[in-house]
């Protein structure tokens, strides 16, 4: 049976480790401890034993009452590195606890030397083993996470060791966020001795700075993502796990900011670089025990110029890099380096079935062809992943003898030219103009770039690659169907899911070469995202045969009257992102007059040349986030405009000239331009708008004071737009909110809406596709709210609505609103319950198949709601299957969380609700601040085992805790594994006062228990 590097350890350490002295094996197979006769599974580790020695609780496993105090010393060092419980350990005691073997550095590294991640040679798996058998203890504790995850124990913070002798600091701070990977099997011995041997240097204090490097394509970044992802769950190596990807558009001050960025530090303030580096550097001295991954590094730097202190300063902490170059690897003393090579023909082969599927069954003849062309990929994980994809539907064998036939005319003049040959053959697969034209798109943003989807299929449909259709979301629908296809032959990377919920895209940097290539064929684009340009290209870089021309995200300050190209077949230009952009000649769009795509978005212009309503040809032209732009010319020329976005141009103080004459806009974002309502009259003249968000001015006093203004418009003149698929907009009060609900088209369905109503004197956030936020009204005044929400609403928020008791008073049909996911009250000074038990008893169920009141329920937040006494009833408690968040502040007549069963609720409570255990499986954040008259969570007892944070402050009459911790074997309570921090204020409170269901609850998750403040939580809910 082959043995792997973790079995081999297994065996090593059972061979070596004393405490193995301490238990004896049984026929049977299992272990017996000697000094109590507990039996321990065949299969535990010696982590398992030191635990149980050392009468430590709370860890998943039985301690035992018979140890000899030498041995339970000895014992709980190991376990927690070293740190010492009792003052003095008996001298009469001949236990060795200090038997690990280590090396220097530099008699380490000359054995690796040479070892270059060759999976091809014995000697490598042979040096890499014995490198792992010099660092047995090492890998004792990594099993050791093992042995607590897989069980019904938890790794407490703060407890255990590591290999710089145990966790300390702040070991409750986010590690970081698993970074998307693709769900193929990465095959080869190479791959896996590679990564065994970076972990073994990871477990190695003597080991400060790792290099990786080798040609573009060959897996380097692909390794360290899994590498890194399981980092994050091995927080005895590090406490904190950094990744940035520095690309080849490198400067000091980007990779300051970046590295910023992961910290949370804000660097804007300083314009120096060397300050920049002091705060940066204070600020990584602060973390213990980090990893800082540098991927796709091209450049080498001296660490102290960029404010990354010296790993091998600080012990536990370590600095990777990946690089296609081996001079920049090898650029740092001290340095650990792997040279990754491409696979063997038998790997290639391996990694070509994978991506084409265990599922796909090949006929003899194809399987022969298939093995060529795998051969063919030069055993480039890339190029094979890539090349696999695009034949992964194909079962012709024409297509396949073809293909093969095609790989093997490529010429290639090296390695590199391989790859790109290889990416540009599955381009030409793809047979489809437009998904082509998708991909080559994607090439204009900059290298390493995210991104949004959203934001990239609007291009599309602006430049008419995605071609008109009825409505906009069917044109939305096909974007994404196209950037899944691209996914799915591997030529675009799905990227993550951000908090906002939009999700994103990434382009390999190998395939936005292939594609900028080709995008300079025939001279049709120029490119220059990211590249650090702090002026424009010169006049001759400009062709009349450009298309497209992409300047996103440089320094460029300023484009003087001496540049004019003439590009009459330009329809692409993209210079957003340029924050130093404050000035643009009118001479410079005098020869663009084919544009069809303008994007200043994110520039600092002051006003937009005059020659920009001469573009007739134009089709979108963004202004987003232009906030100093106080000038924009006349729009009458521009009837062909279907996009207009003047978002957050706070400084523009009046409605651009000739708006109405855009009758084929079907797009339009802005905000009011100084004005307090929207013009009448306008909004019936763009009768083909498919979205309309009309967004309030932000007024920026002294001493960062904010002031909203917001624009209002009337319901009547938004009713009438027939095409109207999304909207955001706010209408003054309930009346004109009714008069927009009477206008519209009862056939209309809005896909998304953001909805204000009444008068805005604070800031919101809509979190949710579908809201209505709701301001200031009168239930009595306004009359009856039963039709003031639609049934498909996702989240309400209700701010001062100062006359409502309950939800019921504001909207009598909540049992219909079956979306409904967040809900959020403000200072609504009058209501006492969200809804009351028996309005709950009294009204009829919608349908047979509804699931219940509050069933998509995810997040509650209620705050300053001063009359407010009890927020669910307990008959409601079982349909909260999706609540995740609970968050309650300064609600000072706050009793009940969760209400009792009262007297007028015990005829409606069914066997179901009436038990005295509830489950709320989703329950991730409890947060109960400034609740003076609090005495009850809820009555019954509550199972909530994806809790991951209680912060419980200034609730002095709470004295129970109604969570139920899991239970082990032997009947003690276990901390959810999901549980990381519990704040709690006064601690004299909570240390006298508060008891949990199990007398030794308290004491099980003591070390998650921190004693402060809570910080100022925003008046906004930023879940």
């Amino acid at each position: 049976m082959f043995e792997g590097p973790k079995e081999k350890a297994v065996k090593m350490a059972r061979q070596r480790d004393p405490f193995w002295d301490f238990v004896e094996k049984l026929d049977d197979g299992p272990f017996n401890c000697t000094f109590c006769g507990y039996k321990f599974a065949a299969a535990t580790s010696v982590s398992r034993i030191k635990l149980h020695l050392s009468q430590v609780r709370g860890r998943g496993v039985a301690i035992c009452d018979k140890v000899p105090e030498d041995v339970q010393e000895a014992a709980f060092q190991a376990v927690h590195g070293g740190n010492k419980r009792h003052k003095t350990i008996a001298s009469s005691s001949n236990f060795n606890y200090d038997n690990t073997i280590s090396n220097t550095p530099q008699e380490q590294n000359n054995e690796v030397d040479n070892l270059e991640g060759d999976g091809g040679t014995t000697q490598a798996a042979d040096k890499m083993d014995s490198a792992l058998e010099r660092r047995l203890e090492e890998f004792d504790r990594w099993l050791m996470e093992d042995d607590i995850d897989n069980e019904t124990g938890v790794v407490q913070p703060g407890a255990g060791a590591s290999s710089s002798g145990g966790l300390t600091g702040n070991t409750n701070e986010t590690i970081g966020d698993p970074l998307p990977t693709s769900s193929t099997k990465l095959v080869g011995r190479a791959f896996e001795q590679n990564t065994n041997l970076i972990w073994s240097w990871l477990m190695d204090d003597e080991v400060s700075t790792i290099g990786i490097y080798g040609m573009g394509g060959v897996g380097k970044t692909t390794m360290m993502k899994h590498i890194h992802n399981k980092l994050l769950e091995r927080r005895r190596i590090s406490h904190c796990v950094y990744w940035v990807t520095v690309s080849q558009d490198f400067s000091i001050k980007r990779l300051q900011n970046l590295i910023a960025k992961c910290l949370d530090l804000d660097l804007s303030s300083e314009d120096d670089d060397l300050r920049r580096a002091v705060k940066l550097s204070k600020e990584v001295r602060k973390k213990q025990k980090w990893i800082l991954i540098l991927d796709d590094l091209w450049n080498t730097f001296e660490l102290h110029e960029v404010g990354i202190p010296e790993p091998v300063d600080l012990k536990g902490c370590k600095l990777i890099m990946t690089s296609r170059s081996t001079r920049v690897c090898q650029w740092m003393d001290r340095r650990y380096e792997i040279k990754m090579k491409p696979l063997s023909e038998s790997e290639a082969w391996d990694l070509f079935k994978e991506k084409l599927g265990h599922d796909i069954t090949l006929s003899s003849e194809v399987e022969r062809i298939a093995v060529d062309i795998a051969r063919e990929c030069a055993g480039l994980p890339l190029g094979i992943i890539t090349i696999a994809g695009s034949l992964r539907r194909v079962d012709d064998l024409h297509e396949w003898r073809n293909t093969l036939k095609k790989l093997k005319e490529l010429i290639c003049r090296d390695m590199k030219d391989k790859v790109f040959r290889l990416l540009r053959f599955s381009y030409d697969q793809l047979h489809d103009l437009e998904l082509q034209q998708c991909l080559l798109y994607c090439a204009l943003f900059s290298e390493d770039h995210e991104i949004e989807r959203e934001e990239l299929i609007d291009y599309l449909i602006d430049e008419g690659i995605i071609e008109r259709m009825e409505s906009r979301q069917e044109a939305v629908d096909e974007g994404h169907t196209m950037l899944n296809r691209l996914e799915n032959v591997c030529l675009l990377e799905g990227a993550k899911q951000g908090y906002d919920g939009y999700r994103y895209v990434k382009m390999h940097d190998l395939i936005r070469d292939m594609a900028i290539q080709i995008l300079q064929e025939n001279s049709q684009g120029m490119v220059k995202a990211g590249a650090q340009l702090r002026e424009l290209p010169d006049a001759e870089e400009w062709t009349e045969n450009f298309t497209r021309v992409s300047l996103m995200h440089n320094h460029i300050q300023e484009i003087p009257s001496s540049h004019s190209p003439r590009c009459p077949g330009l329809s692409t230009l993209l210079l957003r992102g340029n924050s130093e952009l404050q000035f643009i000649a009118d001479s410079f769009f005098k020869q663009l007059c084919g544009l069809k795509v303008l994007d200043l978005s994110h520039t600092n212009i002051t006003r937009l040349s005059d020659s920009v309503s001469e573009l007739v040809s134009l089709t979108a032209l963004l202004l987003e986030e232009c906030r100093m732009l106080r000038h924009v010319p006349s729009l009458e020329k521009l009837r062909e405009l279907k996009r207009l976005d003047l978002s957050h141009t706070w400084a523009l103080e009046k409605m651009p000239q000739g708006m109405e004459c855009l009758c084929n806009l079907r797009y339009l974002r802005m905000n009011g331009c100084g004005e307090k309502e929207f013009p009448r009259g306008l909004l019936p003249k763009l009768s083909h708008l498919q979205v309309f968000k009309l967004y309030e001015n932000i007024i920026y006093g002294t001493y960062r004071s904010v002031q909203i203004a917001p624009i209002t418009v009337k319901g009547k003149e938004v009713g009438c737009l027939s095409k109207l698929e999304s909207l955001r907009c706010h209408f003054e009060g309930y009346t004109e909110y009714v008069e927009y609900l009477k206008s519209r088209d009862e056939t209309q369905s809005l896909s998304t809406y953001h909805i204000a109503v009444g008068i805005v004197d604070a800031n919101y956030l809509f979190r949710r596709s579908r809201t209505i936020f709701l301001s200031n009204l009168s239930v009595n005044k306004d009359g009856d709210f039963q039709v003031i929400f639609p049934k498909d609403i996702q989240q309400m928020t209700i701010y001062k609505c100062d006359d409502a008791t309950s939800l019921c008073d504001i909207f009598s049909l909540i049992k219909y609103a079956t979306q409904l996911e967040f809900i959020w009250i403000r200072d609504c000074n009058s209501m006492e319950s969200l809804v009351s038990s028996s309005w709950f008893c009294s009204a009829p169920l919608p349908l047979p198949s509804y699931n219940g009141i509050f069933s998509s329920l995810g997040v509650f937040y209620c705050y300053r709601c001063r009359s407010m006494k009890k927020l669910f009833p307990l008959v409601l408690l079982s349909n909260l299957v999706n609540l995740e968040v609970i968050k309650v502040f300064d609600c000072e007549k706050m009793e009940e969380i969760i209400g009792g069963i009262r007297s007028d609720e015990e005829g409606v409570m069914d066997e179901k609700s009436s038990s005295s255990e509830f489950k709320l499986p989703k329950l991730r954040i409890l947060v109960l601040k400034g609740l003076p008259e609090l005495k009850s969570i809820c009555s019954a007892k509550l199972i909530c085992d994806s809790l991951r944070i209680i912060q419980v402050e200034n609730c002095v009459k709470l004295n129970r805790m109604p969570i139920c911790l899991p239970l082990l074997e032997n009947g003690e309570p276990s901390p959810p594994p999901s549980l990381r921090k519990i704040n709690a204020y006064p601690e004299e409170w909570w240390e006298s006062v508060v008891e949990w269901e199990h007398p030794n609850a308290k004491h099980v998750i003591r070390p998650l228990v921190k004693f402060e403040k809570l910080r100022y939580e925003m008046t906004v809910p930023l879940i």
